[in-house]
């Protein structure tokens, strides 16, 4: 089973990434061994996750919300 989650930064931003352990992913974000973009924007805390099948599937929906607007990525963890 994959995750396909979405962190918030200390400055507002968003980070969507996939993973098979969110906790484990969210440690490592916070102990600066996560993507590039969470180790110059410090991670604060996790606000979406979502179940995927597959590898594949979680990154075709990681992509797809990596192409939305930060209003409809706020939508998404609101609904």
């Amino acid at each position: 089973m994959y995750y396909l989650y979405i962190l918030e930064c200390k400055d507002g931003s968003l980070y969507t990434g996939i993973t098979t352990d969110v906790k484990r992913r969210f440690r490592e974000h916070l102990a600066g061994k996560g993507g590039h973009y969470t180790r110059s924007h410090t991670v604060v805390r996790i606000v979406y996750t979502e179940k995927c099948p597959s590898r594949s599937e979680a990154q075709k929906r990681e992509h797809e919300i990596k192409g939305y607007k930060k209003e409809q990525k706020m939508a998404l963890i609101s609904s």
